[in-house]
């Protein structure tokens, strides 16, 4: 798990966390990974178990361009950090590159193909897809499977939701997919101005 929450459920400072890594000094196991973000190990929390699926678990990290290679590894670190502290063993992790409006994605088709799969864990809903994200999740539940976001905080009225991903999807039609997400974005806060 990461500093932050472990400092929460513990009743400590981050900051002091902080230190106690730096120093050396922590109480219970940690790893820096080659981002530099660090992964607390803790047993008392780490006991926990995915409920529902089983099967293999796959982080799925994704990214719109090349641009963002840094952030896509450091966001495949995050959601790895979150399948340890759920108590997954040996969690998968596949990294993508490309648009969250485009279908075809060969790492994220052969994922939701692949029957092995229980459970997919993303970081946030437009990690997985842009559109339709309920689809995908009624598919996989359909088969015993099941979709993990992290951070599900972004949106959480259904009718905004469904206005964006109307949005996303005419403006990649007219605009192309690329610059769809910045105009669906800029569409937002003109309504939301006016």
């Amino acid at each position: 798990m990461r500093v932050k929450e472990w400092a929460r459920l513990e009743g400590f400072n981050e900051q002091t966390v902080w230190q106690w890594c730096r120093e050396d000094r922590m109480p219970v196991p940690f790893e820096r990974t080659p981002t530099g973000t660090i992964i607390i190990h803790d047993p008392t929390y780490e006991k926990q178990s995915i409920p529902g699926a089983g099967g293999r678990t796959v982080c799925y990290a994704r990214v719109s361009s090349r641009d963002q290679k840094d952030d896509l590894q450091k966001q495949a670190d995050r959601i790895t950090a979150f399948a340890y502290s759920m108590g997954a063993d040996n969690p998968e992790t596949v990294t993508e590159i490309g648009s969250g409006v485009n279908d075809g994605r060969r790492k994220l088709n052969r994922i939701l193909a692949d029957p092995t799969v229980g459970t997919i864990i993303v970081e946030h809903r437009d990690r997985l897809a842009r559109t339709n994200m309920q689809l995908i999740i009624s598919a996989l539940q359909a088969q015993g499977r099941r979709v993990i976001v992290v951070d599900d905080s972004e949106v959480t009225d259904d009718l905004v939701r469904d206005m964006t991903e109307v949005l996303t999807s005419f403006c990649a039609r007219l605009y192309g997919k690329r610059s769809a997400r910045h105009r669906t974005q800029a569409a937002l806060e003109a309504a939301k101005n006016a």
